[in-house]
């Protein structure tokens, strides 16, 4: 995240998704524990995706082999 100061104000801009933001570091540092948060739930929304995706694919498997297995017998 880059921050850049605002002129004669008591904001920054943050160039990323161009927010306003105050200088007071108190708010500062709320706002970038929420996008911290904001990234890490992110992160574990594409990590269940992704399992997901696995189990869908080893049931596949387990299905295929399950019918090669009666088509033997």
């Amino acid at each position: 995240m880059a921050l850049v100061r605002i002129p004669n104000t008591n904001l920054m801009r943050d160039t990323n998704n161009m927010a306003l933001l105050p200088i007071d570091n108190t708010q500062k540092n709320d706002y970038q524990a929420k996008l911290r948060m904001v990234k890490v739930q992110k992160e574990e929304i594409n990590k269940v995706k992704s399992e997901i995706e696995d189990i869908k694919n080893d049931v596949g498997e387990i299905k295929t082999l399950l019918q090669q297995l009666i088509g033997k017998i």
